[in-house]
């Protein structure tokens, strides 16, 4: 059944999605900072009980393999915070989107890969160990390179708080990775059979992430629905694409090329709304109505690349 689930990510997304926009409170309190555990809004427990999750599959032997990256994974990472940032950028730059939708857009394209990408790969038959590798990678190195990249693109627009974005992504996503790591290291029969159930929880939360920025910014949406759909599956067309194209112009194969391609193509949309979400990130914007925009993109880029990457996958493995 748990494979089933996840061989239907995409099918669930995109229902889930569908349920929100008819039943937006069904999702919304995932994401409009009501609920609160140990202080934190529930939004950002949840993406950090995601990160958690990945941590919890790792160990730091797979920390220490990193050191001695192979070229496809050097070359894969490298793309990731190429392809995307500088395509996001160039889309927003193109289409004119205002303000809120371009901090968006471009915020999502600069995080890291994201989990759902791994199930992909395996559906593709790609490299699954590199896709995890990738996606590990990116993560580590997203806790810097988000920051950096989103203030340095994004502040055509707004003028981004660099450290407040360096600090979210401690809080969200490196601290939980390697709390995940230790107690797999301290407790690994534990840790195995709550990892069997793990990739449900993180869909599960996906889709509530996804579902509640989508009810939550209906009226946007439905303002800006032909935009927002045609930037962010520009995005994802570019980063599947040219992470491809790229991957075999540096004579990588057709397994890595396909890994890469998928990589690259899929963000962490739910960390891109969940840190556009903050109080803080918000509170940059001077107008409140583009504050409430820059979670959108991410929101719609899950259901797109999810789509996207399921169809590419049944292609490839039919191939």
């Amino acid at each position: 059944m748990l494979r089933t689930i996840t061989n239907n990510f995409a099918l669930l997304t995109v229902l889930g999605v569908a349920c929100a926009w008819f039943f937006p409170a069904g999702f919304t309190w995932m994401t409009d900072g009501t609920i609160r555990l140990a202080g934190q809004p529930l939004l950002s427990v949840a993406l950090g009980l995601i990160m958690l999750a990945m941590g919890l599959t790792l160990t730091f032997e797979d920390y220490r393999g990193l050191a001695a990256m192979p070229r496809a994974l050097v070359a894969g990472v490298a793309l990731q915070f190429t392809v995307m940032p500088l395509a996001g950028f160039a889309i927003a730059r193109a289409m004119d989107l205002e303000e809120g939708l371009a901090v968006g857009l471009i915020l999502v394209a600069c995080c890291p890969g994201g989990t759902a990408s791994n199930i992909v790969a395996f559906l593709a038959r790609g490299n699954v160990a590199l896709s995890v590798a990738m996606t590990m990678a990116s993560t580590l190195a997203a806790v810097a390179a988000t920051p950096l990249l989103t203030g340095w693109l994004a502040g055509a627009y707004v003028e981004i708080d660099r450290w407040n974005l360096l600090t979210s992504m401690i809080a969200i996503v490196l601290v939980p990775v390697v709390a995940g790591t230790l107690l797999n290291r301290l407790f690994p029969r534990a840790a195995e059979r709550v990892s069997a159930g793990l990739p449900l929880v993180a869909i599960v939360l996906v889709i509530l992430i996804v579902g509640g920025i989508v009810g939550g910014a209906k009226a946007q949406i439905a303002q800006h629905a032909g935009t927002l759909l045609l930037a962010t599956f520009l995005l994802h067309a570019c980063g599947f694409g040219l992470g491809h194209v790229l991957a075999r112009i540096l004579k990588l194969g057709v397994v890595e090329a396909r890994t890469i391609s998928i990589e690259v193509g899929m963000q962490n949309s739910g960390l891109g709304s969940g840190l556009a979400k903050t109080p803080a990130f918000a509170a940059q914007f001077a107008d409140i109505a583009q504050a409430a925009l820059a979670p959108v993109p991410a929101a719609i880029s899950a259901v797109w690349h999810v789509v996207i990457g399921s169809l590419l996958a049944g292609w490839w493995r039919r191939k």
